[in-house]
């Protein structure tokens, strides 16, 4: 087995210091949908770059947003970051990605150390079957590959859903601890929730990301999450309009631990 630091994950989310607030990485088809890269895959990379632009491990990335500007391709990239604000608790962050000087995406992100405050946890993970007494879903594409998925089977791609509605238990092909950039990427990993309903509508093609936003609530070192555990990622769609939709997510613990929130934008293409 491979350890974390010869994980796949790892070697294809890296990023490498060129020069201060400079970062190079390269882009591996393994994690490739219909259009180039998977958003979560270079949610992932981003995060990466800009926890190490903060420099501050009490600092957590609390708030992710991508604009993702043009299809990345095979190869190398650059990240380049900027600390706009580094206050008594916070940091604000910008990055943007370029390839051969064509703008692939920018990113605004939130790192901050944590704060006492008033607290209530009325979030409630949805009663689904265990991973373990569901079969592996099948890959379809190099991102499929990535992950060991179990798709609950009421909320899978074609299962006559009234609702636009997706969920399942996912983890790394190969077991990892559960960090920050994995959590990017399980945000934007299972296919559009519309697709559990798709056969009820017009044929669907690619549905690229505009944005992507990441709200991390949980600090994954804290959570007890095992390195060969499932986290249950449920994305919703409420609305299809005017050639984009939205989807909403929320990933889990086994356990119940509510990890992260996300919200995309996406265009309906064909």
């Amino acid at each position: 087995m491979e350890t974390h630091h010869s994980n796949r994950f790892d070697r294809d989310t890296a990023v490498t210091l060129v020069e201060e607030g400079t970062y190079s990485t390269r882009f591996d088809p393994g994690w490739w949908i219909i259009r180039g890269p998977n958003g979560g895959y270079l949610a992932a990379i981003l995060q990466r770059a800009i926890t190490a632009a903060v420099d501050d491990v009490a600092r957590l990335p609390r708030s992710l947003t991508v604009h993702y500007t043009s299809p990345p391709t095979e190869g190398e990239a650059l990240i380049e970051t900027r600390v706009e604000r580094r206050g008594g608790s916070l940091s604000t962050v910008t990055a943007r990605v370029t390839q051969a000087g064509k703008l692939r995406a920018l990113a605004l992100a939130a790192c901050s150390t944590p704060r006492e405050s008033h607290a209530f946890y009325h979030a409630e993970m949805p009663d689904v079957p265990p991973a373990d007494s569901l079969a592996r879903g099948e890959a379809a594409i190099p991102l499929h590959e990535r992950y060991d998925y179990r798709f609950i089977p009421s909320m899978q791609p074609n299962a006559a859903n009234e609702t636009a509605v997706m969920a399942a238990w996912i983890r790394p092909e190969t077991p990892r601890p559960l960090d920050h950039p994995l959590l990017a990427a399980y945000s934007d990993a299972l296919p559009p929730a519309v697709f559990a309903r798709a056969h009820r509508d017009q044929a669907l093609g690619a549905l690229p990301t505009v944005d992507l936003t990441i709200h991390y609530r949980m600090d994954p070192a804290e959570t007890g999450v095992r390195d060969d555990e499932h986290c249950l990622a449920i994305f919703r769609s409420r609305l299809a309009h005017g050639g984009y939709i939205e989807e909403d997510g929320e990933i889990w613990s086994a356990d119940g631990q509510l990890l992260a929130q996300s919200r995309q934008l996406a265009v309906i293409l064909g």
